[in-house]
């Protein structure tokens, strides 16, 4: 990037403002795969403890506190500086979900039941569709509630995953 910025000024300098142009058009086009490559790695971690919630049926408060934070991460990552517009629409994520969930799983593998399971045996016993269906009604809560709003919501709907009532409870 910072050739690109050298590139930049020194076509500002010389007055090839089409040049210069093409350049900014280039640095926002950087910038916003940057930002669509951290959306990313925070769904990628969503579905993770998804997959490991539906396959150990239970929560810990591990997990809530990562799906928690990649929702609150997602919502400030992918909420555009005008506050008004997002990366990634609602009706968008599908595709997304779609590309992570083998990554997912393969990463899931490593944890679910202390790595018992490698990434093929695991991927026969996820639901995938109910992952990503469970995904899809998290993600919604980032385009409905603010910031400040969302860990609420965000427990609310934990509450209601295998073993979220034992999490709310306290117990173990």
């Amino acid at each position: 990037m910072t050739q690109e910025l050298i590139d930049l000024r020194n076509s500002i300098l010389e007055q090839r403002y089409t040049d210069a142009l093409a350049i900014v058009d280039e640095l926002e086009g950087m910038s916003k795969q940057a930002i669509l490559r951290n959306i990313q790695a925070f769904l990628r971690i969503l579905l993770i403890h998804l997959v490991k919630n539906q396959i150990e049926t239970r929560l810990t408060n591990s997990w809530v506190a990562s799906i928690r934070n990649s929702l609150i991460e997602i919502k400030k990552i992918n909420l555009k500086e005008n506050k008004k517009s997002y990366y990634i629409n609602q009706d968008e994520w599908d595709s997304w979900l779609e590309d992570e969930i083998e990554l997912a799983i393969a990463d899931a593998s490593l944890e679910v039941l202390n790595g018992i399971y490698n990434e093929f045996q695991l991927a026969e016993m996820v639901n995938k569709n109910e992952v990503i269906s469970i995904a899809r009604k998290f993600l919604e809560l980032t385009h409905l509630h603010s910031v400040k709003e969302l860990p609420k919501t965000i427990a609310e709907l934990l509450i209601q995953l295998p073993g979220g009532e034992d999490w709310k409870l306290g117990k173990k």
